[in-house]
């Protein structure tokens, strides 16, 4: 059995935003040959959770999310069991799984010479709260055995974000930008009102202090503090002369519009459907798609 994967993302009105979920599916499908590749999202816009799982007894589900806050830990569950329900007895068999522990990750020397990037990228052990998150099974264990045997094969990965590859995405765009080794640094994300989302974006934070050799602040565009124009205002005052903000986001839309309007000097682009990104969508797959078989 080729098991498909799903990428589930928050959702936009934005036709860009569509347009990057969209490409990252596209490139993971030409990298994954027979393997079907679907998107849905758990807001906004379709296709929904339900339609992006309609007719599929198993695959693995991938929030497109660069921290697992309430739309990955709450929304997106419910929604995949609701979908996978029907009166003869299908809910979804909800597992997790993702990378763990430290890995050695090169950086190519163009990327080294314009942003004065260490020749590895040295990933950071996940911490015990992610580890037991990334564990599979992790809901399987709240469900009776006698059920678990009639429930469809889907497992979902942890959310895509915190990786190694993303912060080495990150850093290429923020080169692009034009960021100069000396600058002040701050990795700029959404925001959300969930600690543990806010924890995984500061764990980003300290991959990127840690690929750089030197500390990275964190920011906010909204709902978690401090706010990124805040905070650029704030490094003005204590005298730094040039600010380059990475943008810990997925795609264009708003969040990366007040970004842009925080006042930094440099502002790299949203990930966007990168190499990098599409390598760690492939990497959670086939880390993954080994759990299937036993869940269905």
């Amino acid at each position: 059995m080729t098991v498909p994967l799903v990428l589930i993302a928050h959702g936009s009105r934005s036709d860009a935003a569509d347009a990057v979920i969209r490409t990252i599916a596209e490139q993971a499908g030409a990298a994954l040959p027979g393997v079907e590749v679907r998107v849905g999202y758990v807001d906004v816009r379709r296709p929904s959770v339900a339609d992006a799982v309609a007719g599929l007894d198993a695959a693995v589900v991938l929030p497109a999310f660069l921290a697992s806050g309430y739309h990955v830990r709450t929304d997106l569950p419910a929604q995949l069991a609701a979908a996978i329900g029907s009166p003869a007895g299908r809910p979804a068999l909800v597992g997790a799984a993702g990378p763990a522990g430290a890995r050695d990750l090169p950086a190519s020397p163009a990327l080294q010479e314009r942003t004065g990037l260490p020749a590895v990228v040295r990933d950071v052990p996940a911490s015990p709260a992610r580890q037991e998150r990334s564990a599979p099974p992790a809901l399987v264990r709240d469900l009776p055995a006698s059920s678990r045997r009639d429930r469809a094969g889907f497992v979902v990965t942890s959310a895509l974000g915190p990786d190694p590859l993303l912060v080495r995405a990150a850093l290429a765009r923020l080169a692009d930008a034009g960021h100069r080794i000396g600058d002040m640094v701050v990795l700029a994300a959404a925001g959300s009102s969930d600690p543990a989302a806010l924890a995984e974006v500061r764990a980003a934070g300290r991959m990127l202090g840690q690929a750089l050799g030197r500390p990275v602040r964190v920011g906010f565009a909204a709902t978690a503090g401090p706010r990124i124009d805040t905070l650029v205002d704030a490094l003005r005052h204590e005298g730094a002369r040039r600010i380059s903000v990475v943008p810990w986001l997925l795609a264009p839309g708003v969040f990366h519009t007040r970004i842009t309007e925080s006042g930094a000097d440099v502002v790299g682009a949203p990930l966007g459907a990168h190499p990098h990104v599409v390598a760690a969508v492939l990497q959670r797959y086939r880390a993954a798609v080994r759990a299937v078989p036993a869940a269905a």
